[in-house]
């Protein structure tokens, strides 16, 4: 199967199991700039469990839109687990979704440090009514395919959460 296939396929699973329980999906994206949000809406149908989706790239935005502390930022960085959990609690907070994700990373192929090397993601999901959870990925590859990998990690993390 390829990429773009397995994606699909994770998007229509992700799809049945929004559907069977009556939830939906709200996205909180940094480092996928929307990736998620498009591989959902790419399907058809995806209004009947899609809300929303938010591109917050920068800093501002995940404060401005999500409700990320700043004192959190400016302690953690946006790629932490921190943030990422406060994106996904935002989002769900801000939407009438049942299941938010959140993504925040470095895809490179330039920002990453020793700590947070390129391909350092954060991806963090909450449901409705639990604790906010997030997971650590260290992907490798180039920019699109850290990104590419990112989307299927959040996909199937949503499918998982469910």
């Amino acid at each position: 199967m390829d990429p773009i296939e397995a994606v699909e396929a994770d998007v229509r699973a992700l799809a049945a199991a929004l559907l069977a329980r009556g939830v939906r999906l709200v996205t909180a994206e940094s480092c996928t700039g929307g990736l998620i949000a498009a591989a959902c809406t790419a399907i058809a149908g995806s209004s009947d469990w899609f809300d929303r989706g938010v591109v917050t790239y920068s800093n501002d935005a995940k404060t401005d839109l999500l409700g990320v502390p700043g004192a959190t930022l400016r302690r953690h960085g946006a790629v932490s687990r921190p943030v990422a959990l406060a994106m996904a609690q935002g989002a769900l907070a801000r939407a009438p979704a049942g299941l938010a994700l959140a993504v925040t990373g470095i895809a490179g192929p330039g920002g990453g440090s020793p700590d947070k090397p390129v391909g350092t993601v954060w991806l963090a999901w909450a449901v409705t009514g639990q604790p906010a959870e997030a997971v650590l990925l260290q992907l490798a590859g180039d920019r699109a395919s850290i990104r590419l990998q990112t989307v299927r990690h959040a996909l199937q993390a949503g499918l998982k959460a469910l």
